[in-house]
């Protein structure tokens, strides 16, 4: 998950945290390794919380794109890894390849995630596309085969942010979403627990102008595997709200729209000539109609708490306190615990690659109500959710 520009956005109304952070007192359940508790996430009343979204665990820790603080993002490595930790839910990110399998890359683009440029047989392969109004030069999955792309090894995506993570380039192949489904279902089998997805469709719009439809494939393996129901234990998000008016007609599975800036326009809007942008989608209309079809927003941090010219965090919106007014849940993206990514006061020495406050930080979300955050970071998310509960 991330819209707009490569560039990693840094973490960011609402009111205080009610009743949600009454019901975070299940935050820890799940917590596992991290928290060392029970590996069943409950409920603070003892239910178990692997039912429908509404039982989980708030504040709810997403492990964006999996331990991808510590792991090369989307690969079983940095999914496991979460699991292990104790995270609530896991990121995938779906792209096509040419024959139609849905894998799980950040993007389509796959120059800096695999090793595809140590690949002579695929020089040819490179080229420049447009994709959602940018220009990009790269090697494409829609390109590639699966039997092609599994030939390919994943790499660390910000070496120079992360050069620990660099120990583990190679190691893994580009998974598979119907991978991922399988190992879910072994994982919830020996953990006696549902393990949660939270499943974006990348650039929707875009492959459907080639044949690549990802709704109706994703579709197809939800039902396959038993997660297509209102209840099942998946969160399906994009970018663009048609993909998810498309899920709705298609699934049960709850679905988030997920939201950038305000100035900007999702893709799907722009071919449509659709005017609205995400400052339209947040008003208390625009939220009224997300909740028509989806059951969540995915906003960028700055949408929760705006950040001053300093980069320090500001005054706190009414998106919380908006979009729970239309019972939406709010997960939004993205806590990393590098100074880079954290707003300014929670910086600690000079070294942007360094671990900041990202505890002081995860507080500062937590009280606005938010009912999850997508983190590369799970185990400091937990034990930040242990630590807001505790209040």
């Amino acid at each position: 998950m991330t819209q707009g520009s490569s560039q990693e956005q840094q973490p960011g109304t609402g009111t205080g945290p009610g009743r949600r952070a009454v019901l975070g007192a299940a935050a820890l359940g799940a917590g596992g390794a991290a928290l060392g508790l029970s590996g069943t996430a409950r409920a603070a009343d003892g239910q178990r919380t692997d039912g429908g979204h509404r039982h989980l665990p708030v504040p709810a820790v997403v492990a964006h794109r999996g331990a991808s603080g510590y792991r090369p993002e989307h690969t079983f490595g940095a999914y496991q890894l979460a699991l292990d930790m104790g995270a609530h839910v896991i990121e995938q990110d779906l792209v096509p390849t040419k024959d139609g399998h849905l894998v799980c890359r950040h993007e389509n683009d796959i120059t800096g995630t695999t090793d595809v440029a140590d690949h002579p047989e695929f020089a040819g392969r490179k080229t420049t596309k447009t994709v959602d109004g940018g220009e990009l030069t790269g090697w494409f999955t829609e390109d590639f085969t699966l039997a092609e792309l599994k030939t390919l090894r994943a790499v660390e995506r910000i070496p120079g942010t992360r050069q620990h993570n660099t120990l583990y380039n190679g190691r893994w192949t580009v998974p598979t979403f119907e991978e991922v489904l399988r190992w879910a279902d072994r994982e919830g089998k020996r953990r006696g627990r549902k393990v949660w997805l939270h499943v974006e469709t990348k650039h929707p719009s875009y492959f459907r102008g080639l044949g690549l439809g990802l709704e109706e494939r994703l579709a197809r393996l939800l039902r396959r595997y038993g997660r297509h129901k209102k209840n099942s234990p998946t969160f399906l998000q994009s970018f663009e709200p048609s993909s998810m008016e498309r899920m709705a007609r298609l699934v049960g599975t709850p679905r988030v729209v997920l939201l950038w800036t305000l100035d900007d326009r999702p893709w799907d809007f722009v071919e449509a000539g659709d005017p609205r942008t995400v400052a339209d989608l947040i008003t208390p209309e625009g939220l009224k109609w997300i909740a028509s079809y989806a059951q969540g927003i995915g906003p960028l941090v700055d949408l929760i708490i705006p950040k001053n010219a300093d980069g320090s965090l500001g005054t706190p919106t009414t998106l919380v306190r908006d979009a729970h007014a239309k019972n939406l849940v709010l997960h939004p993206y993205t806590m990393r615990n590098e100074n880079r990514f954290l707003p300014t006061e929670f910086r600690r020495g000079t070294d942007p690659n360094a671990y900041g406050d990202a505890f002081g930080a995860f507080q500062r979300y937590f009280e606005t109500g938010i009912d999850g955050i997508f983190t590369d970071n799970p185990d400091t998310g937990l034990l930040a959710a242990a630590d807001f509960v505790k209040r």
